[in-house]
């Protein structure tokens, strides 16, 4: 059997334009991304937090709090609107009837409550007691601590250039669909090769819909 190559990714970044400098930046942040992404899969900070502060939640009770609550800064414009069951299975991404099963629990127990919109009597909001808020806080600060102790070994000049930099590169997915339209013979090109190699059946169209 004829071995198949995949196509360098040095020479498809050249076909769409990307310098070495571009390439470079390229490999070197994605290792970063997937290595950190793998750590936040384990969720190793929190699992920590749990244990020092002796919580007695999972990580996705944590999460739907955390979504309950929903500081401005972590989940945008959604942040500080009247929050029902599917506002917070939107803001961390899970299935309702799930958000659903988790708020549940959480009501049990004594972290949320459910309580009558003012706006609309008819509708059934979210929010936290006190009990849920002590934990949230808890949660937000410890992390904060430890964060708060590794950059404080940055100097003044770092931080001001890093912060804006995160921020800029935070949004770099939002266009994916224009940039996936833009780079169709390059994915056809990779397409083809793993179709190739028998494990795709579907070849990408190289001409992006317009």
């Amino acid at each position: 059997m004829p071995q198949i190559t995949t196509p360098a990714v040095e020479s498809l970044l050249q076909q769409a334009g990307a310098d070495g400098r571009v390439i470079d930046a390229v490999k070197r942040v994605d290792a970063l991304l997937q290595n950190w992404r793998r750590r936040v899969v384990k969720r190793e900070l929190s699992h920590v937090a749990i244990n020092d502060l002796g919580l007695q939640l999972d990580l996705a009770q944590l999460d739907v709090l955390a979504a309950i609550e929903a500081p401005v800064h972590e989940f945008g414009e959604t942040g500080g609107e009247e929050t029902m069951v599917s506002t917070v299975a939107a803001r961390i991404g899970i299935d309702p009837s799930r958000a659903s099963r988790l708020i549940a629990e959480l009501v049990d127990d004594g972290y949320a409550e459910r309580v009558a919109s003012q706006a609309d009597s008819r509708r059934t909001l979210i929010r936290l007691t006190e009990k849920g808020r002590a934990v949230t806080g808890a949660v937000r600060a410890y992390r904060f601590l430890l964060m708060g102790d590794f950059l404080a070994e940055w100097s003044a000049e770092d931080l001001a250039r890093f912060l804006p930099l995160l921020e800029r590169f935070s949004h770099w997915s939002e266009d994916v669909e224009a940039r996936r339209g833009k780079m169709m013979p390059q994915i056809g090109e990779l397409a083809r090769h793993v179709a190739k190699a028998g494990a795709a059946e579907v070849v990408v169209e190289t001409t992006a819909a317009v």
